[in-house]
């Protein structure tokens, strides 16, 4: 399974005479991947929540994205579009109910047979095989907190323990141990966390125990001056939290050991919650306090956890050649608009965190302000190994952006849609387009538009669409979204059947 197949033999003739004589600079890449981290838990992006010194160690030392955003808010298709460079519609996951086809060309793919090992350990969450590593340890779909199971190209492995800790075990095994130090890597290190339902491990069980964390000041927001969507969704920390996300009952796979570990910390605070007789807005504020801690707790660990790779990287002498790239699959509400979870175009759910380390080039403590995309990833990759770009990927290498180049022609606009309605937390379909200065969502399947000036309402309280006082920004950015979806190809007729809601037992 090693060739590639959709690269024809001459091409790869060429690329490994390449990959020979360029063999000696090739740097290797180290991809680290959370699921759900949103920019704005992290310090190095100005948190007033927590602390992350391990990431915030690749912004000082490193260049820092204020402006990376994603091409669809949820994992299986953010994940295909870092794979291949394209959007959903092309590489045919634009759901989580989609899997990556066997012939999707990715970046990993084309890496090996330009001569680098690959691996990737960790959430995969597409369904096939991967393919295109010389190696893999992945979690079943989304993976459990506690005690998982890894799958390998020839076995499945149960793991006793907290899974972002086995997740760099495994890692480090593989770097330590599964590679051939005289080639080029690429290592494609990918948590579940701080996935729901926000699951601590045992060193971050009594994390934030002292008083109360910041509110968000949308906490309460009544969604007034928006499209309907943003009525009719199911992802409010008022209403939509369950037991298990709040702690009030345990994970169900714990051994006695951890069992009682969890219960020492978490049955005080549950009798508490129990006498406190709490309801209204004060139960709200519980309820936000009990979510945002434990998605710090989960946060904490992967932090931890970067901390042991790059001191790896640092003993083994690999961190002068190996670009370091952390990321999450998209953001994340923490309270803002009183929700969680991601889906919208809403500022954070599109924005990510992007932060990339490499000595050779970069500049330590850059800042890049120019509208990056997951899109771009592929790409990127691609062009650090010196390997050509396939023409039907859709983003534009970051590179020379590495570099600290200014370039005149990189996009002044990001093309955002999401597909996944009916389904888990009832976000209707919507498309828009971003701007440095505004952004425009249409909810299709509704006939409802939205238009906000991020400058003037930078938390998107109040859309403007229809004010006569931008008719003229929204005439130019209704076009401009018109030349995007051609752009991008994107079909008139939405390919993503109605599936019904909840799923169909029978079916």
């Amino acid at each position: 399974m090693r060739s590639h197949s959709r690269i024809a033999p001459a091409l790869f003739g060429v690329l490994a005479a390449c990959a020979a004589d360029q063999e000696p600079s090739r740097p290797n890449v180290l991809f680290v991947f959370s699921d759900d981290h949103a920019a704005q838990a992290i310090s190095a992006y100005g948190s007033v929540l927590n602390r992350t010194p391990n990431i915030d160690r690749l912004a000082r030392e490193g260049m820092l994205f204020r402006n990376a955003f994603v091409t669809n808010s949820i994992c299986a298709p953010s994940r295909a579009t870092v794979l291949t460079g394209q959007y959903g519609h092309l590489n045919g996951v634009p759901t989580n109910r989609d899997s990556l086809h066997s012939t999707a060309i990715t970046f990993p793919g084309l890496l090996r047979d330009a001569g680098y090992q690959t691996a990737i350990v960790g959430k995969w969450h597409l369904k096939a095989r991967p393919r295109g590593f010389d190696h893999y340890e992945v979690l079943r779909d989304q993976g459990t907190y506690y005690n998982p199971v890894f799958f390998t190209p020839d076995d499945s492995v149960a793991y006793e323990g907290y899974t972002t800790d086995l997740i760099t075990d495994r890692a480090l095994a593989w770097l330590e141990h599964g590679r051939d130090p005289e080639r080029p890597f690429l290592l494609m290190y990918q948590h579940k966390a701080p996935h729901r339902e926000w699951a601590p491990g045992p060193e971050q069980l009594d994390l934030y125990e002292a008083g109360d964390l910041p509110e968000p000041p949308t906490l309460f927001d009544d969604w007034v001056g928006r499209s309907s969507a943003a009525r009719t969704q199911e992802m409010t920390i008022a209403r939509d939290l369950t037991e298990r996300d709040l702690k009030l009952v345990p994970p169900s796979n714990l051994t006695d050991g951890q069992r009682a570990r969890w219960d020492a910390a978490y049955a005080p605070r549950n009798e508490e919650l129990a006498t406190a007789g709490l309801e209204g807005e004060a139960l709200v504020r519980w309820k936000y306090q009990r979510y945002i801690k434990d998605y710090l707790r989960v946060i904490a660990s992967v932090d931890d956890n970067l901390g042991r790779v790059l001191d790896y990287l640092d003993r083994a002498g690999l961190a002068e050649n190996t670009v370091v790239v952390y990321t999450s699959d998209q953001g994340f509400f923490l309270g803002e608009h009183g929700w969680f979870d991601k889906r919208w175009m809403y500022e954070e759910s599109l924005r990510t965190p992007l932060l990339v380390r490499w000595p050779a080039a970069i500049t330590p403590g850059s800042v890049n302000e120019d509208l990056v995309q997951n899109l771009d990833l592929a790409e990127t990759f691609l062009e650090l190994a010196g390997v050509p770009v396939p023409p039907g990927m859709q983003g534009r290498s970051l590179v020379p952006l590495l570099r600290g180049q200014t370039l005149p022609d990189w996009r002044d606009a990001i093309y955002y849609q999401y597909f996944e309605y009916p389904g888990w937390h009832m976000v209707r379909r919507h498309y828009g387009i971003r701007t440095r200065s505004h952004k425009l969502i249409h909810y299709y399947e509704i006939g409802e538009w939205e238009l906000f000036d991020l400058e003037a309402d930078p938390q998107e309280l109040h859309s403007v669409w229809g004010y006569p006082a931008y008719a003229g920004i929204q005439a130019r950015l209704s076009q401009r979204l018109d030349s995007l979806r051609a752009h991008f190809a994107v079909p008139a007729q939405d390919a993503v059947p109605y599936v019904p809601w909840p799923p169909d037992p029978a079916g």
